[in-house]
């Protein structure tokens, strides 16, 4: 059983709703032993949005991405662009030699970088729920690039 690392934006509703399927899918997958997702874990003993605060959530989530046997992360375009939290999450997972699963629900290009060096590319909540992240099959993107 594999301990993930959720990466995604949570900023919106729509962003909060597409990051719940996705850590809900975790939950129902026999693969997946633990999860820790960014979003349920920005309490810190100190003010949020302050330099402190950063630093304390930054150190938990880089800690976090060391501990996973794989990321999971969530490409979810503003515009033409990834968010740019989740691109770092990805390019320091891809860095360390951990495994990157994209999810992509929403349409549009994905950026060479990303596309390049994902692991697996999924496109449903199911897919995620019955991912088989001991085995670690590889999924290419094949659509368009940026």
């Amino acid at each position: 059983m594999a301990q993930i690392y959720l990466a995604g934006p949570f900023f919106s509703d729509e962003q909060v709703a597409r990051i719940e399927k996705i850590e809900a899918a975790l939950t129902q997958n026999p693969t997946v032993q633990d999860f820790f997702s960014p979003r349920k874990n920005q309490e810190t003993e100190h003010e949020q949005f302050t330099k402190p605060w950063a630093t304390a959530i930054y150190h938990t989530d880089v800690s976090n991405i060391d501990a996973a046997e794989a990321v999971v992360a969530i490409l979810d375009f503003e515009g033409e662009h990834v968010d740019s939290g989740t691109a770092f999450e990805i390019g320091y997972a891809v860095q360390k030699g951990t495994p990157v699963v994209v999810f992509h629900e929403k349409t549009g290009t994905v950026n060479l970088m990303i596309g390049e060096s994902l692991h697996a590319y999924l496109k449903t909540p199911e897919e995620v729920s019955q991912y088989d992240f001991q085995a670690m099959p590889t999924n290419e993107y094949n659509g368009k690039f940026i």
